[in-house]
């Protein structure tokens, strides 16, 4: 049934990667998700009433809830496919993490709702009147939830979209909500339990925590999180499997939006290399980046010293004592400057998170450790940064 839907009304659903089949995906998700979803409203606010069921109210609200976020939904991948322009050079796909965050705190503000509704029906329990076509709707309801949740995982997984991915979850949580309100009214029915208020409490503050995860998981990428490990290992193993590239560092991962990330990063090569040569490999680098993994990269070019006997040890000997104090740190730009009195090792260090604050302990202990094993005297000069995360 999804892919039946996808080849309907998804031109060159084959490409995923393109942006207009991103949004055309998008779009797609956010049509089903209002008709499905006010379809569900309108049956369950019936038999809601009809029953006096507060915990069947409380699961039609959030299907309105969900069609509501199917709006934003739409019109968030809407946004996103706007060009870029002078204002927004980066282009504006990020309205798609805007769009979740705005689908969040509809949530959250629903689920408060909800919630107080709940506690005046604790205070004051009714009868509920739990009859078959009330049951009928809610498995219905179940299993319409159980496909969306099917559906939207298929089309998030297919265009690598948090959004739907986090749709796809709501629709899982509905679906175990809705369950449970069921089950209410069969044990409220058949053994006269006032639980109504309580399942619609649950239901309620199910909603809220799935509205905070769904922020949490929005507003990370529009603070700036990290690249994936994954992304980071596709990009450096394609950087590495150039043979002139001897080593790369400082790989940095920004997010403007779903098809719109950006990176920069140094690579080490020969000096005696011809520049030309090492432009041109560059060059090729960054545009097989963009084509494989779509992601613009900026290389910075770092030419290294190689075939000098004696730094080549130095740098092998520092990264073996960093090493015993860490096994996460690194070392890159590694040079000497030679004197008559003593010589200096400048290079760059990167540390884990936790061991930025302990720069200069980290210092002492390589110095301390260095002048026990050489006998030379050599001073370090080191700049420290943050390494990626494991």
């Amino acid at each position: 049934m999804t892919k039946l839907l996808l080849r309907l009304f998804v031109k060159e659903y084959k490409d995923p990667t393109s942006a207009a089949v991103r949004g055309r995906v998008g779009k797609l998700s956010g049509v089903m998700g209002i008709v499905c979803n006010l379809l569900l409203f309108v049956f369950k606010i019936v038999v809601g009433t009809i029953s006096g069921a507060v915990s069947i109210t409380a699961d039609a609200m959030n299907n309105l809830s969900d069609a509501t976020s199917a709006v934003v939904t739409l019109v968030g991948f809407k946004l996103a496919e706007k060009p870029a322009d002078a204002d927004h050079p980066y282009g504006h796909a990020r309205y798609e993490y805007l769009s979740g965050l705005a689908v969040a705190g509809l949530i959250v503000v629903i689920g408060f709702e909800l919630a107080k509704a709940s506690v005046e029906k604790i205070l004051h329990p009714a009868e509920v009147l739990f009859s078959l076509p009330v049951c009928i709707v809610l498995v219905l309801s179940v299993l319409v939830k159980l496909w969306m949740g099917m559906f939207n995982r298929y089309l998030g997984k297919y265009i690598q979209s948090t959004t739907l991915l986090a749709t796809a979850a709501d629709s899982r949580n509905d679906a175990i909500s809705t369950t449970a309100v069921l089950v209410a009214g069969i044990l409220g029915t058949a053994f006269g339990w006032k639980i109504d208020g309580w399942m619609g409490l649950a239901v309620a503050l199910f909603i809220l925590y799935s509205g905070a995860m769904l922020a949490k998981e929005t507003i990370s990428p529009l603070l700036g999180e990290n690249a994936s490990p994954e992304l980071r290992e596709q990009i450096a193993t394609l950087v590495s499997s150039v043979p002139e590239v001897l080593g790369y560092h400082d790989l940095m991962v920004h997010d403007y939006g779903p098809g719109q990330r950006f990176a920069s990063m140094h690579v080490e090569m020969d000096q005696s290399a011809d520049p030309l040569t090492c432009h041109e490999l560059i060059d090729n680098l960054e545009r097989a980046c963009l084509q494989q993994l779509s992601v613009h990269l900026i290389i910075h070019y770092d030419p290294v010293v190689t075939g000098d006997e004696e730094m080549d040890r130095l740098r092998a000997v520092v990264q073996n004592l960093l090493r015993q104090q860490d096994q996460r740190i690194g070392i890159h730009d590694f040079r000497m400057v030679r004197g008559q009195g003593h010589s200096n090792l400048i290079f760059d260090a990167e540390l884990p998170a936790e061991l930025m604050l302990k720069q200069q302990q980290v210092k002492q202990k390589l110095d301390e450790d260095l002048a026990s094993c050489e006998p030379g005297t050599y001073y370090t000069v080191i700049t420290f940064d943050m390494g990626a995360p494991e």
